[in-house]
């Protein structure tokens, strides 16, 4: 279980992370979770940051496919979806597999093609480890999360720290990614 719960990277912001690294690591399709990835907890599209939407232009000018998947209900997470032009997966609950399965089947990549990116160890990383993609932890956006959230991130600091100090969870990388060409 110890390895379902490390990411590969470990970046502070989604917008961070370089197309380029997802390109070269034979990346075709990213999953990507809602709040507090995309955008702090229980905000709409308005709530993005143009550097997001700009690594969103970056992703699909590389020709990746994305696909939001998110516990949350079906209608934000589609008026989501369709204001950014991604495809959506929602309602269905993390870490199961069922979620990436059917997000990578609307994507039409294997599990070796896709990144999930997310900001929380027990549903977007231990459920993409599961499902055999590449993951990519972030640091959450907001501090304000559902109340069973915030007791779970206890445990996960702990965990977190715990892999730390064997030397074994990825150093948080810093920087990147915002430059244009990595766009």
């Amino acid at each position: 279980m110890r390895e379902h719960l490390i990411p590969k990277k470990w970046y502070k912001r989604l917008w961070q992370i370089p197309v380029t690294e997802l390109v070269n690591n034979g990346i075709k399709g990213v999953i990507v979770d809602l709040d507090n990835t995309l955008v702090p907890w229980r905000q709409e599209v308005s709530a993005a940051s143009d550097k997001l939407l700009k690594w969103l232009e970056g992703l699909k000018r590389a020709e990746l496919d994305i696909c939001i998947v998110s516990n949350g209900g079906s209608s934000r997470v589609s008026r989501f979806a369709d204001k950014l032009g991604v495809k959506y997966v929602a309602g269905v609950p993390k870490p199961r597999r069922t979620p990436f399965k059917k997000a990578m089947e609307l994507m039409g990549t294997s599990p070796k093609e896709t990144a999930v990116i997310g900001d929380q160890l027990f549903t977007d990383i231990l459920g993409g480890n599961r499902s055999g993609c590449y993951t990519i932890l972030v640091t959450p956006q907001a501090k304000k999360e559902f109340f069973t959230t915030r007791l779970i991130r206890v445990l996960e600091r702990k965990i977190k720290t715990h892999l730390e100090l064997q030397g074994v969870f990825p150093r948080q990388v810093s920087g990147g990614g915002n430059k244009d060409e990595d766009l």
